[in-house]
């Protein structure tokens, strides 16, 4: 590992990868990957505006968790190319807890509106003459504000404590982006207070949406079972697999990374799976909604021929 010798109260982000041609390559293909991610979800969120066909809930919810993935990619890897390509890797104190504060609001918001999404699912497939009442557009913004809310209180208390705590050790923070837990690595104070709260804040906002998505779809794959509808089953099924899979990506590196205890965890390891939750996410969250959603595919193609037949 280098070592840096910094005087100052800036930190030190390590990064993900070396100064070297394997670390070039790598560089390249996380600056294409977060191209595609703002390609893609600027275009599901304009997709969704502009056809009317997609104005429903289901869709203005996933309009939403486009907006959340374009501002959570945005939040670490700018930041993460400038400091390989101009070889500064000093972010400023102040600057440290903001990233910190946008990243933790932000995976928050999204860990609770893919619950919002799961449970709109449920009500529609379960319950689809409910669904106008229980799935209104007021109980959409409702959700969408309280993972807001919910959010933002959590890496407000997480962000607090990172910055009021005593660091005496060298700044280098063994990370390619400000993450609470490997900042009090660097802390010259026992943490141990701070580890049991992000036990509980893992649980909390991880690990019982994931209980309530699995129960929901649960039910949802029950419900499935028993329609006497093909084509209805096969809509369910395909429905359901799309929200699945991203639940997966979303959910499982970052469960896995958090919930285990500090002597289990390495630098190297974390970093490999902060990858998945920060980079690789929310660039594929556009493309399954999109490649595995024929309505999304049929407005895309209105979409074309509407602007096609403008120009002409």
């Amino acid at each position: 590992m280098e070592t840096y010798n910094w005087t100052s109260n800036d930190f030190i982000l390590i990064g993900l990868f070396s100064p070297s041609i394997i670390g070039l390559f790598l560089f390249i293909f996380i600056v294409l990957i977060f191209l595609m991610a703002l390609f893609g979800n600027l275009s599901m969120i304009l997709l969704i505006f502009l056809d009317t066909h997609l104005h429903t809930p289901m869709y203005f919810l996933l309009s939403q968790l486009s907006f959340i993935d374009l501002n959570y990619i945005s939040t670490i890897v700018p930041k993460m190319a400038s400091n390989f390509l101009f070889g500064n890797k000093s972010i400023s104190f102040i600057g440290c807890g903001i990233q910190s504060f946008f990243f933790l609001t932000l995976a928050v918001a999204e860990a609770l509106l893919l619950t919002s999404m799961a449970y709109d699912r449920y009500v529609a497939i379960c319950f689809p003459l409910h669904y106008p009442i229980r799935i209104s557009r007021r109980v959409c913004v409702l959700m969408i504000i309280g993972s807001w809310i919910m959010g933002s209180i959590n890496s407000c208390a997480h962000t607090t404590y990172a910055l009021h705590i005593p660091y005496c050790r060298s700044r280098a923070i063994n990370h390619f982006f400000c993450d609470v837990p490997a900042m009090l690595t660097l802390a010259c104070i026992d943490t141990w207070v701070y580890e049991y709260t992000v036990f509980v804040s893992t649980t909390l906002f991880l690990v019982l949406p994931f209980i309530v998505i699995a129960c929901s779809y649960g039910r949802v794959l029950f419900t499935v079972y028993r329609m006497n509808s093909a084509e209805g089953k096969k809509k369910a099924y395909s429905t359901c697999s799309t929200h699945l899979t991203v639940v997966t990506f979303y959910y499982a590196p970052f469960v896995y990374t958090y919930l285990r205890p500090r002597s289990l965890r390495s630098p190297t390891e974390d970093k490999a799976l902060a990858v998945f939750y920060t980079v690789l996410t929310p660039m594929l969250n556009p493309l399954i909604y999109s490649l595995r959603n024929k309505e999304v595919m049929e407005a895309l193609r209105r979409v074309a021929q509407r602007l096609c037949s403008v120009k002409m």
